[in-house]
């Protein structure tokens, strides 16, 4: 990590308008991507032995884990360490806002492409491409696909969403199926088409229309309690609620990312935070990016500096 000599080094933009040659620091490990697949290294994940059993219970049962917690506490990580320490495979994300749909979770259509290019084929006396081309699975269909291994689907922010979208989930979740009604009513000799999936790896062959899973994905649901959901939607569910970690939880965690060395170095840093989050909301990334600045040299007493990193995450700014 880099440290720097004197109080002025890891100022890397002045703002005196004088262009520089600079040489940007090593990225804190939660964010480092990995370029050919633009992900994420796995980071270490903390966790109650009793929070981890009712992971486990949502695994042997076949049914979403829905997690609720104030904002900072690890839900959507929780299921990146599931798919990761289970090797799942790459998790597949749905990232839930307003106007959020369970059709385009499963699959998306592109019938204004499929016009324009097949017309274009015809007027070059081509033959016209498959309709498979045109069709891409979303993250839910494609969690749906029938395998050996069961994909991990993260459902981010359910309460963000519009309030049937819980209630539109039912059927998928509990029968694991549904069509492509665009294939379905393609004649019995093009029965199976081969369409593309929401993780970019390639295509996936549909008999019929039909995707029906062989085994039910790992699903996790996340929610940061901003809504109440419907009985018949919680009823298929596993609920967790991580609470926000103590102070011997925030000291491990730290030392799992950052290293011991850099927590010795962090007392004040922790204090600041328990104080701070006591009457409003922080989160644990808040923590951790005020320790890695501190061990990368950086002057966290300067003014307004440690404001800026640990800022309440509710409220007027």
């Amino acid at each position: 990590m880099t440290t720097a000599s004197d109080a002025g080094d890891w100022r890397l933009f002045r703002g005196d308008g004088v262009p520089r040659a600079v040489t940007l620091p090593s990225a804190p490990p939660w964010r480092r991507f990995t370029p050919a697949r633009n992900v994420r290294p796995e980071l270490p994940y903390l966790i109650e032995p009793k929070h981890a059993d009712v992971v486990n219970a949502a695994l042997h049962l076949r049914r979403p884990l829905l997690v609720t917690g104030p904002a900072g506490t690890g839900k959507s990580s929780l299921a990146r360490a599931v798919a990761h320490e289970l090797n799942l495979g790459e998790l597949l994300r749905w990232p839930i806002n307003s106007r959020s749909t369970v059709r385009e979770a499963l699959y998306q259509y592109d019938a204004i492409g499929r016009l324009r290019e097949t017309t274009l084929s015809r007027d070059r006396g081509e033959r016209e491409p498959s309709i498979g081309t045109f069709i891409r699975l979303g993250p839910l269909g494609t969690a749906l696909v029938a395998s050996t291994v069961p994909r991990a689907l993260l459902v981010d922010e359910m309460d963000k969403g519009d309030v049937d979208l819980p209630n539109d989930l039912l059927t998928v979740f509990e029968e694991g199926v549904f069509d492509i009604p665009e294939l379905t009513r393609l004649p019995e000799d093009i029965a199976d088409v081969d369409v593309q999936t929401a993780d970019h790896r390639g295509t996936v062959r549909v008999h019929q229309g039909r995707i029906q899973c062989a085994e039910f994905p790992v699903v996790v649901i996340t929610s940061n309690g901003e809504r109440d959901f419907p009985p018949a939607f919680l009823r298929r569910c596993v609920r967790l609620e991580l609470p926000v970690p103590d102070e011997e939880r925030l000291r491990a965690i730290v030392a799992a990312h950052l290293g011991e060395d850099a927590l010795r170095e962090a007392d004040d840093l922790l204090e600041a935070f328990l104080r701070r989050r006591a009457p409003g909301e922080l989160a644990t990334d808040q923590l951790l990016n005020a320790v890695f600045l501190r061990a990368g040299g950086v002057d966290l007493d300067a003014e307004g500096l440690l404001d800026a990193v640990l800022h309440q995450l509710t409220g007027a700014l």
